[in-house]
């Protein structure tokens, strides 16, 4: 099997917007492709379109060796950024704190029964899925809810599946979101059996650490595809222009701590399934920690821990802002002095939500839902949406930019109150160097002003400089407390 596509004169508008225009585009077999650019270049909706789920202008048609005919018979299948999943009625309406919640949770199935469900529907048998899921370490998830999974773990159930269909084609879009350093390695070597397979391999993706059958490199420019010759040659957004930070963040915390978060022995278990165990943490004030394990370390549930998500946090050994769980204060008390922003927040956040409702809700730590704001507050997101470059975007819904402008929307909306602890978890999934570069300067720039600080990020080359601490979690357990060492990744 060897495939190939030929696009010709392909346009693709949203309302007055033209995102694709004319493009001309054709293959050959044998060609493994990274597909990257600029934020909001039209790459998603190319792949989107080779795979005929947005409608176009224009003529795409995908060949393989092994078929007698062209589009009819030729497999194409994309994989999106995020795995989106339902509860059992089929509907997605799901909530932030719901994974955390073990009764909730019973509204999904289990990771085993949304495989045999997908063995099933592609007529596959689930031995084939067996090797793949151990190489993964998703063994321990087959009795987990869908909905109790962390980004990482959701990404590796969705690459399992989508790598089993063998199509002749296939797109994965942002392919390492989430993935720990073992995790994608793991993932390369698939990617290199596939392509040795013949199935054609379209990548969506500005990461530089690609698998070794990667031979073409493609970027979109004003809406054509452009061939370069090394995927360090493709542009990436130019760099941001820095801006001094408002004043109001330049204020150092109201209220002072003996400590930020004190947790001893902690012990969470669902059902069988221990996710930590014995775990101890002292943060004080001003201390900047990298919080790091493989994923399903537990790294989630401690962080819901202490921004006050987790139920079971009252009858544990939690004390939070000096005082203990359970002692009178209520979970507004907690997140009115926290910053917060999650892979999981994103995808649960209000779908009806524009920037600068997305920036207000921070002052209600809402997911979209805020009543009517005082003049105070206002000119408040008016700098940080002047501060963040967001302000042609304000109007416009949240959902609908660049990923990486919605991480800079999400950034603002998690320190508008000036709060005392910042937890950022990963918040820099699927975006490049660059934009990495740009959000973890103002992270810096933001925390030289007493700030407390957790920091979840896999790659040790992409993180704030004022990171001084790590905890790394594995199994649930804590393996190390140190100050920071450079260049480890997990």
């Amino acid at each position: 099997m060897s495939a190939h596509f030929d696009i010709t004169n392909l346009s693709v508008s949203y309302g007055n917007q033209h995102v694709l225009r004319d493009l001309n585009w054709h293959t050959q077999a044998g060609q493994h492709i990274v597909l990257a650019g600029k934020s909001g270049s039209g790459k998603t909706t190319l792949a989107k379109a080779i795979a005929g789920l947005i409608p176009y202008q224009g003529s795409i048609r995908t060949h393989s060796s092994d078929r007698t005919a062209d589009s009819d018979t030729t497999t194409v299948h994309y994989v999106p950024n995020w795995y989106q999943f339902t509860n059992l009625e089929g509907e997605r309406n799901f909530y932030y704190q719901q994974r955390y919640n073990r009764h909730q949770g019973q509204d999904t199935v289990t990771v085993k029964r949304d495989l045999v469900d997908f063995t099933n529907r592609e007529t596959l048998h689930f031995g084939d899925l067996e090797q793949r899921i151990t190489s993964f370490g998703m063994t321990h998830l087959m009795g987990s809810q869908l909905i109790e999974l962390s980004s990482g773990e959701h990404k590796k159930l969705q690459l399992v599946k989508s790598l089993s269909r063998r199509p002749d084609l296939l797109i994965v879009d942002q392919p390492y979101t989430g993935l720990d350093r073992e995790s994608r390695a793991t993932l390369h070597a698939w990617f290199n059996e596939l392509a040795a397979e013949g199935v054609q391999l379209l990548l969506i993706s500005n990461d530089s650490e690609l698998p070794a059958c990667i031979n073409t490199y493609v970027e979109i420019k004003h809406g054509q595809v452009h061939l370069v010759p090394r995927v360090q040659d493709i542009q990436l957004d130019a760099t941001r222009r820095r801006k001094p930070i408002p004043e109001f963040l330049k204020a150092s915390p109201a209220d002072s701590f003996d400590t930020i978060a004190k947790l001893q022995d902690i012990h969470v278990r669902y059902g069988e399934k221990v996710v930590l165990d014995q775990v101890n943490w002292v943060i004080k004030p001003g201390e900047k920690w990298l919080l790091q394990g493989p994923n399903g370390s537990g790294k989630s549930t401690l962080l819901s821990l202490i921004n006050g998500d987790h139920p079971q946090s009252y009858g544990l050994q939690v004390e939070l802002f000096d005082c203990p769980r359970g002692s009178g204060e209520s979970i507004w008390d907690i997140k009115e002095k926290i910053g917060m922003i999650s892979p999981e927040m994103l995808w649960y956040f209000d779908q009806t939500a524009t920037v600068w409702h997305t920036v207000a809700s921070g002052f209600y730590d809402s997911i979209g839902w805020f009543t009517d704001v005082k003049f105070e507050e206002k000119k408040k997101i008016d700098e940080l949406l002047a501060f963040f470059d967001l302000e042609i975007e304000k109007n416009k819904l949240l959902h609908t930019l660049p990923l990486g402008k919605q991480r800079l929307a999400m950034l603002a909306r998690s320190i508008i109150k000036n709060p005392p602890l910042l937890v950022l978890d990963e918040p820099c999934q699927g975006l490049d160097a660059i934009q990495t570069q740009y959000f973890n300067d103002v992270v810096d720039e933001l925390c030289a002003f007493g700030k407390t600080l957790i920091y979840v990020g896999h790659y040790e080359s992409r993180l704030p400089n004022c990171i001084e601490k790590r905890l790394t979690l594995k199994n649930g357990r804590v393996v190390t407390i140190e100050n920071r060492v450079e260049n480890v990744e997990i």
